[in-house]
Parts: structure tokens; sequence; C-alpha cells
């Protein structure tokens, strides 16, 4: 894929007038989205795009209260200092290089990935990747909206770090995640009301452990992608459990996007605490972590399944097809196409 970023700017520009939330409660995509168009060569697309969305946005809010340097801990995790934040990291952004922020702050959030079903780390990694192929005030202004919503919506999840960590791939660990019986697995409308359920399965806890992440971080990254591509084919049976394993990929992708701008021991932590998160949704959704049969790739190209994205409109697609088609160029596999294409059937409204 050959990005073209030329409608970029001008899409951040109405963006950033509007919350971090839409008017259902979930997340706005509209950043994410906008900024995978790009990446996709399909600037074309993103003003239309961005016209049909609008209507789910609401006003930003205004900051009421500072978030000092010293006390940061403090408004973690927080969902009223949901304007402080994005404040805070303008700051954060005005004193020091957009590079060194990342770095610094990915190893402070990297323990909150889950929060908001990981959207803070999905809009993280989009506003780095934007913002890396040319900086501008618009761009930096998003790295700070993205890096506020990760702070706000900052989630921890059950870890046993006493437990000797192994050093299985991805692939074979996902097979010891231990799964919320059904008869106890807890929804209230949103993912996260789920994996809050957590707390009360101490069978979970180990899962943080159970992969090795001394290699290189950009093969984990690749690792993690697959398994959870075929966590998506092997769990994605209707609109909310393709929603949920969707993120499993997007999140680990996201990854991918700030790992140019980590430390490897700042990369590894990241990609473990992915890795814990993508774990977490397979835990309290998911049946099986693999599909029953090898899979085979659709017959439709690679451009052809971009426009079916954007025909389909819905924000996820856009963002999956658009981390499936970058994952399978980074290491092929039939499995992103196929994941990829039939969330396109299986998101329609």
């Amino acid at each position: 894929m050959h990005g073209d970023y030329t409608a970029l700017d001008p899409a951040l520009e109405v963006i950033h007038r509007s919350s971090p939330d839409l008017r259902n409660g979930n997340s706005n995509h509209a950043p994410m989205a906008a900024e995978a168009l790009c990446s996709m060569g399909r600037p074309d697309a993103v003003a239309r795009w961005l016209n049909g969305y609008r209507n789910e946005m609401m006003p930003r809010e205004t900051p009421h209260l500072r978030i000092a340097r010293d006390d940061w801990r403090s408004a973690l995790g927080h969902i009223e200092r949901v304007a402080d934040w994005p404040a805070f990291f303008g700051n954060e952004l005005n004193e020091a290089p957009w590079r060194e922020v990342v770095e610094r702050w990915t190893a402070r959030l990297a323990p909150g990935i889950c929060g908001a079903a990981t959207h803070g780390v999905i809009r993280a990694g989009h506003a780095v990747r934007g913002l890396a192929e040319s900086e501008s005030p618009a761009r930096r202004h998003e790295l700070a909206d993205a890096l506020g919503y990760w702070a706000t919506t900052f989630q921890t999840l059950p870890a046993d770090f006493s437990a000797p960590a192994t050093a299985m791939t991805p692939h074979d660990a996902i097979f010891k995640v231990a799964t919320v019986p059904r008869e106890r697995r807890r929804y209230a409308g949103s993912i996260a009301s789920s994996l809050q359920g957590l707390e009360e399965f101490p069978e979970f806890a180990p899962a943080i452990g159970l992969i090795g992440v001394s290699g290189d971080p950009p093969r984990l990254i690749s690792e993690l992608t697959e398994t959870f591509a075929r966590v998506y084919l092997a769990n994605a049976r209707d609109f909310l459990s393709a929603l949920v394993f969707i993120h499993g990929v997007t999140s680990a992708a996201a990854i991918r996007n700030l790992t140019p701008y980590l430390s490897d021991a700042t990369a590894r932590d990241a990609a473990r605490f992915a890795w814990q998160a993508e774990c977490a949704l397979y835990a309290t959704f998911g049946r099986t972590p693999a599909p029953a049969s090898e899979i085979e790739p659709p017959r439709e190209s690679n451009d052809t399944l971009i426009d079916m994205a954007i025909a389909n409109g819905d924000e996820h697609a856009i963002k999956f097809t658009e981390a499936c088609l970058g994952e399978d160029a980074i290491s092929p596999s039939p499995i992103y196409i196929a994941a990829a294409r039939h969330a396109i059937d299986m998101l329609r409204s």
C-alpha cells in the first residue's frame, strides 16, 4: 500500500472539535479511520466518510483541572479527566520532541492498554504513524488527544508476575489461556464491562507470563497479529463478537506503529501488555483459540478489499482491513486477508 496523507490534516481539524467518545458511549473512531484511509492511499474517501460519521460525534469538553507532572498517576483512569489529559499532553509535546514523549509515556501507559477495549493505544498508534509521515500542528494535536485518551481510559488487568515467564510463542500460548465459563461471563453493554469481570477469575492472571518477549519486537508483533487473526476467525460469529476480536489484531498493530520510536525494553513491555489485553478479550468472549480447519484466502485483490471496506462504511471494517493488509505485507499469511474479508461481511449494518 502507498499512503497518501493529503486529506488527514483537514479531517483532523474537524475531528478535534469533538469528544473522544460518541453519543452512544463508544469511542470516537474518526481520527483512526481517517488515518487508516490515508495509509491505504484513499484520501479521496476521507471527507465523505467523515461527513457520514459526524452525526455520532459530540462537542469537545473543556479542561477544568490541571494535571500536575508530579501527581499524574492519581489522574489515570478517571473519565472525568477526559479533557484534562489532552491539555497535559499538549504541554508535554510543547516542551519535548514527540518521539521522546512517545517513549516516556508508552512505558508508563502500557499496563493500561486494555482500557476502552484498547482504543487508547490504537488511537495513539494511528496518531504516531501520521505524525511520522509529516509533522504538523494538527497531527501533534492528535497525538496529544490520543495519549490523553489512553491515560483517561487506563485500565489494568489481573497479572501474576510471580510465575516464571515461559518462552512460548503466542501461537502456542493462546491454547493455555483460561476462558471464563459462559455462565460466569459478565457483559453490561461494553467490552470493558466484561474485562472487569476478570478480577473475579483468578485463572486469568498467569496469562501475561505465558509468552517470551526477549526476541525481536517486530517479529513478536507479527506473531501476535497472526495469532489473534486466527482467534478472530475462530470466534467472530456475529456483529458484537466481530468487534471484540478485531481489537485483538488492531491493538497489536498499533504497537507496531509505536515500536520504531520506542526502546527495545519499552517495546517488549508494550507487546507483553498488548498480549495480556488480547488474551482478556479471548478469555471473556472466546470459545476456541484457532479455526478448526485450514483457511483459504479470498479471491479479491487488496484494492478490491479496500473498496469493499469503504463501501461497507463501518469504522472497524476500515481499520481492520488496513491493519490486516499492513500485517500481511510484513509477514504474509492467508489468515490476514481471510479475516479482513470476513469482517467486511460480518460488519454490514
